[in-house]
């Protein structure tokens, strides 16, 4: 059974969190505006497409070959989202909003295969809640664009609000830290159920 609640809670969250494409995004929106941090968003985009589509290859080719491996990835993915909540609630945000160079459309594209946030949020989100139901190149294609569209629209988020994310997250980190915490504890446990 396709558990779409649990899936969008878990593409979000790990979308949204602070990592690499999300703090350089911001990073460049506050110093250098919205519209002058597409290009390096758009990068962003691509690579994650690409990052998405390697993934999913991966995944379901060892989902195929191996079927006992159902168990070590739900473990896995488990220990993962638990790993998750645990830095998501122990993190802070701290950018940089000096002035400087503009980031390019490669550098972007290139940060994502250095990313492992977004190896490891593809491969579980490909095994534990799309493989299990979905068996067709087309189901599995669309759930890739689908991976690479929620994931990069965080670094669009946080380019769009810029500095404006910066205040929020330094007056109510620990609040928001939390709750993205608990959802994904929420996540992890919902595997099992």
């Amino acid at each position: 059974m396709f558990h779409l609640f649990d899936f969008l809670i878990y593409c979000f969250i790990t979308a949204y969190t602070p990592g690499a494409n999300n703090l350089l995004s911001m990073s460049n929106a506050a110093r250098l505006g919205f519209r002058r941090s597409m290009r390096f968003n758009m990068g962003i985009l691509a690579g994650f497409i690409i990052v998405m589509a390697i993934c999913a290859i991966f995944s379901a080719t060892m989902y195929a070959a191996l079927p006992k491996v159902k168990i070590i990835m739900h473990s896995l993915g488990a220990v993962y989202m638990l790993y998750l909540a645990w830095k998501v609630w122990k993190s802070s945000v701290h950018i940089n909003a000096d002035g400087g160079k503009e980031a390019s459309f490669l550098s972007g594209l290139l940060l994502q295969f250095v990313n492992p946030k977004i190896y490891i949020y593809a491969i579980t989100a490909m095994t534990l809640y799309i493989l299990p139901v979905f068996h067709s190149t087309v189901a599995i294609v669309g759930f890739t664009l689908l991976l690479a569209v929620i994931g990069a629209s965080g670094s669009f988020i946080w380019a769009l609000f810029g500095s404006f994310f910066c205040k929020f997250f330094s007056k109510h980190t620990k609040a928001v830290n939390l709750a993205m915490a608990i959802l994904l504890v929420y996540c992890a446990v919902a595997l099992f159920l």
